[in-house]
């Protein structure tokens, strides 16, 4: 059962889009560059990852997409109890800290998603969303190769969250590898559908993916307010000039 957020659809789709015309979005300052790298994982999308997606969706039975997604979705709460507990969401990280218990024991070690069954909340929350809560501007856009469209503190940030995320530390080296493949694949699976509409839809993908992906982030570090948490956050006021993102239609918040 695929129930990935359209939201989180647009974002993680992001990996993969091109686009070519200028729009001048001054917080797009390097959209040469941007465009650019936009393209190359678009390339790399179309020759590698989207076929495998579409082999693994046709060869795998639903249900077992579904475990391979709580599995890797029980791994980051640990990162997302973490987060919540920097930002002062007390509340949060326990509920965090409670969804790993259940699905780690009740839910065969996460591979069965007990907890949402149980009214248990999943939440995302990353370093970059953590900086942002305590205050640190977002920068300017960037697209950043094959990991997809990013801020210069998102980016800044990816390091902490490569150490914060456990299956980093799996041994041997061959089945981390293999594990994080499976996850690539799994996620790419679950925006098939999603990625052809917005080809079908999108004139220019790249600043519609752009310009989704910034809006959503900012609801991400805003936790959806329309003025910054206690601790601040300059993403509420560097929205972009050039008018709304394109609304993204919501759906069941993530997970399969």
């Amino acid at each position: 059962m695929k129930t990935q957020s359209m939201r989180i659809t647009v974002l993680t789709l992001a990996i993969a889009l091109s686009g070519c015309a200028s729009t001048g979005n001054p917080r797009d300052p390097l959209e040469g560059f941007n465009r650019a790298v936009f393209t190359f994982n678009d390339k790399l999308d179309q020759v590698a990852l989207k076929p495998a997606a579409t082999l693994y969706e046709k060869v795998l039975p639903e249900f077992a997409q579904a475990a391979v997604g709580n599995f890797f979705g029980n791994i980051s709460d640990v990162w997302t109890m973490a987060n919540s507990f920097m930002q002062g969401k007390v509340h949060q990280g326990l509920d965090g800290f409670m969804r790993i218990a259940v699905n780690t024991t009740f839910g065969l070690g996460g591979v069965i998603d007990m907890s949402s069954y149980a009214g248990l909340t999943k939440h995302n929350e990353d370093f970059g969303q953590t900086l942002g809560y305590w205050g640190v501007g977002s920068g300017p856009f960037v697209m950043l190769p094959l990991f997809g469209p990013s801020t210069i503190r998102d980016a800044a940030g990816l390091p902490v969250d490569f150490a914060g995320n456990l299956w980093s530390y799996v041994t041997p080296v061959s089945t981390r590898n293999i594990g994080a493949g499976v996850r690539v694949v799994d996620e790419r699976a679950a925006l098939l559908d999603a990625s052809g509409l917005l080809e079908d839809a999108a004139l220019d993908r790249y600043q519609f993916v752009r310009d989704a992906w910034m809006q959503r982030r900012q609801s991400q570090v805003l936790d959806g307010e329309s003025s910054p948490p206690a601790a601040g956050d300059n993403d509420a006021i560097e929205q972009s000039p050039a008018g709304p993102a394109p609304v993204v239609p919501a759906a069941p918040a993530q997970g399969k």
